[in-house]
């Protein structure tokens, strides 16, 4: 019981983790990357730094909590228990390979301040850079991540291993941000209109995590040690 309950408090800990760190890490990216030059000065490099040293440990993290809830899945469902796994991996891999535009910026940025590089060929690597993140973060990252959270809600639902109103919240928060990203491939979606879509699934992350390090997992149900 002991053992499971440090997992619970482990992956729960995790969860919140991983929120922060994307939250914060993309904002300080953003904040940088966002401006109308895409200049990286040696006065925003190092929020700069900081932004994308944050996107790796989400990336890490990730990895982490798909690990650490992998033994537990598999004794309900071995079969999404992989594919939720997998599917993780995947997505941490997308996060980590966004930091590439933001790090290609800040060597554009010092060739161009060492005038070895024109304004015109600075400023088309620097969109066609942004852009390149924009369809990473922005697509390849929420799909993968919308998939593995359907696994894990699904199962979660199902096994009872966490109260179901958490689970429906979850399951209804992933189809929420589905539904505005794939709008977004068409329209032109705006920041608040995003962000309100995409609030449920923040919310529920947390209380998620804050719940496993409070309560953890159902105690009336069957949960192998995945620590020692």
């Amino acid at each position: 019981m002991n053992s499971n309950r440090k997992t619970a408090g482990f992956v729960g800990a995790l969860f919140l983790t991983a929120m922060v760190a994307s939250l914060l890490g993309g904002g300080l990216v953003g904040s940088v990357i966002s401006t109308p030059n895409h200049l990286v000065t040696s006065e925003n490099e190092t929020l700069l730094i900081v932004g994308m040293l944050l996107e790796l440990v989400n990336a890490i993290v990730v990895v982490g909590i798909a690990s650490l809830m992998f033994p537990i899945l598999k004794q309900h469902n071995e079969t999404m228990a992989v594919g939720y796994l997998g599917l993780r991996i995947v997505e941490a891999v997308f996060c980590g390979m966004i930091v590439i535009a933001p790090m290609s910026l800040m060597t554009l940025s010092r060739e161009y301040l060492k005038a070895g590089i024109s304004e015109a060929q600075f400023q088309a690597a620097g969109i066609l850079a942004i852009a390149e993140r924009a369809s990473v973060a922005n697509l390849l990252i929420l799909i993968f991540f919308c998939l593995g959270a359907f696994l894990l809600y699904s199962l979660l639902y199902q096994s009872k291993l966490l109260p179901r109103f958490i689970s429906v919240w979850g399951l209804v928060a992933v189809v929420l941000v589905l539904i505005i990203n794939l709008l977004s491939l068409k329209l032109e979606i705006g920041m608040g209109v995003s962000m309100v879509f995409a609030l449920p699934i923040i919310l529920n992350e947390i209380f998620m995590g804050i719940w496993l390090i409070v309560k953890g997992f159902n105690p009336s149900v069957d949960v192998p040690s995945s620590l020692p």
